[in-house]
Parts: structure tokens; sequence; C-alpha cells
């Protein structure tokens, strides 16, 4: 179940809030002693993250929740993730630690989607599960003051919940409101401009788009927000998937030489200001590499009207 954008913070005696995690969403259960792990898009998530394995959760039992790392200061660090999977661009880090932090249950015994949101988080806390899985309490009515923590402490958002809502798997619902500190999305890298000074041997920006029923449609140049290894990694993976026509279906606006074409394969998170008035982003900034098919990054959930 996926939640909608919403503008601002706000207090409702009808909505429990929840800090918006950093991390990769999974679906994780238990079935005959074995834990199955996956992402969003279906992916399997225990090759990455192995230790999935060992976390007890009971039989037959199914949670929704994120695979979060957290730095020095206990905040949850996507950039941690990307070294721990290798997306950095420096190989894996298995001294990057995980934790996996539930949210939802779907499934115990029978399934549990037609439940009421607070008899779901009712049995979440029933289960009492180990403490290696983390089950934060949701915040009753005071969205606004659950936000302005959040905002303090350099945390993602805020996730608003209706109570006496359902779970509707695989949709994006107005029972749930995203409301974030600041504006992220994801998109899919379809090629780059030359990079000048430091960069000329690597690359100045990548250029991003999001599939519409006809095709990729380009939103933006980024150019902030890589390092050293991160510049170089995304070189060497260019170099393998060069092209020599654009994959995006309208033109390419932002000036820095001509566009080196690429096949549209690496998914990236972007923090960006806001969208403009011809629908691109201003002051786009790369965030990580997001597990993902290209093909899900799509207009309709990433746009500004979603």
């Amino acid at each position: 179940m996926l939640a909608t954008k919403w503008p601002a913070p706000f207090d409702d005696p009808g909505w429990w809030f929840e800090v918006k995690w950093d991390g990769y969403r999974t679906i994780i259960g238990s079935e005959q002693g074995n834990v199955v792990a996956r992402s969003r898009r279906g992916l399997d998530l225990m090759g990455p993250f192995p230790e999935l394995a060992t976390l007890e959760i009971p039989d037959g039992v199914v949670l929704d929740g994120e695979v979060v790392a957290f730095d020095e200061e206990g905040r949850p660090s996507f950039s941690l993730l990307q070294r721990r999977t290798g997306f950095a661009g420096s190989g894996t880090d298995a001294r990057v630690g995980v934790n996996l932090v539930v949210f939802d249950v779907l499934f115990h015994g029978i399934s549990m989607v037609d439940a009421p949101y607070e008899e779901r988080k009712g049995l979440l806390t029933e289960l009492e599960l180990a403490p290696s899985i983390i089950v934060p309490d949701p915040t009753p009515e005071s969205g606004t003051s659950l936000f302005e923590v959040v905002e303090s402490q350099g945390l993602e958002g805020v996730v608003a919940k209706r109570l006496g809502s359902r779970y509707v798997p695989g949709r994006r619902s107005d029972d749930w409101r995203k409301i974030s500190v600041r504006h992220t999305l994801r998109a899919v890298v379809g090629g780059y401009l030359p990079g000048e000074g430091g960069r000329t041997s690597t690359f100045g920006s990548v250029l991003v788009g999001l599939y519409e029923p006809a095709g990729l449609r380009w939103i933006a140049a980024v150019g902030s927000g890589f390092t050293d290894v991160t510049l170089t990694a995304f070189s060497e993976a260019f170099a393998q998937i060069e092209r020599d026509t654009s994959p995006f279906t309208n033109d390419v606006l932002a000036p820095g030489g001509k566009p080196v074409w690429v096949e549209p394969g690496i998914v990236v998170n972007v923090a960006y200001k806001e969208w403009t008035h011809d629908n691109h982003l201003r002051a786009p900034v790369f965030k990580g590499v997001e597990l993902a098919e290209p093909e899900s990054v799509t207009w309709a959930e990433e746009g500004p009207e979603s």
C-alpha cells in the first residue's frame, strides 16, 4: 500500500501519524521456519541483507516495514544502505548493519488487510516481536508536532494514516498521506552531460525521466550530490550501456554540452525543491540508487500530480 503526497502536516483526531523511514520497503514473513523478504517490486532482499533470515518472526505472519540503516546519531541513513548494498560504488560494506522497522501486519493465520488500521496496529503490538525488530508507536491526532520533531532531527517526513482504513495492496490511497520534509522521487537515468573542470573524466550531470504510456519523459539534469566514488562508479556503468539515440520522448533542454545517451536501466533517488511550471525539477540533488525496475518509475506515481 502506498501513500499519497500531502502538502503540509495537520492535526486530526481521526488520524494517527508515523515517522517516514528512509530505507528499503519490504514485505517480510515466515513460513515453516523460513523467512522470506521481498521489495516493493518483488525483488529478493535476502541476498543483500542475509541477516533478515535470522529474525524471529512467528510462523504464518506477514509484516510490512522497511530495512533501515542508522547512523551514529540514530538517524536513518539511505547513504549507509547504499554502502551496504554496493550502490555507493565502492563495493559492499558488510560492516554497515541494518534493522527491520515494522509498521503493519498483513497476515496472521488469516488475511488482515480488511481489518481497520488501528486493529492491525494493536495486533502488531500483541505479537511482541523480538527486540531486533523495531516496532515504533504511532502518534495519535498530533501530526503537526510530530512533523516539527522529525524536521528538527533531519528525518525524512511523516506518514498520516486514517483510523478505520483497510490495507489496499499495490495501490496508492488517500487513507495514507506522506508529508515530506524535503521532496523526493525516483527517476530513471537516460543519459548524461559531459563534465568540466574536476569532472572532465566523469560527467557533469545525469539526465533523468519518468515513464509515461508514450515512453520516458525527461524531467531534470541532476549534477549535485555525487561524491568522487559515485562519479567514478556511474561513469564505469555508463561506459557499458551507451546508446546512439535518446531514450526520452521529449527534448532535453539542459545546458552543458552534447548529451551522451544510455540505456534506461538505472533508477535513482532525487531530492528537489519543487516542480517548475513546465514540469521540470528545480534544484535536484542525487540521493542514491534505488532497487527498482525502471518501468515501475512512472509519471503517475512520481510526477507532480501524484
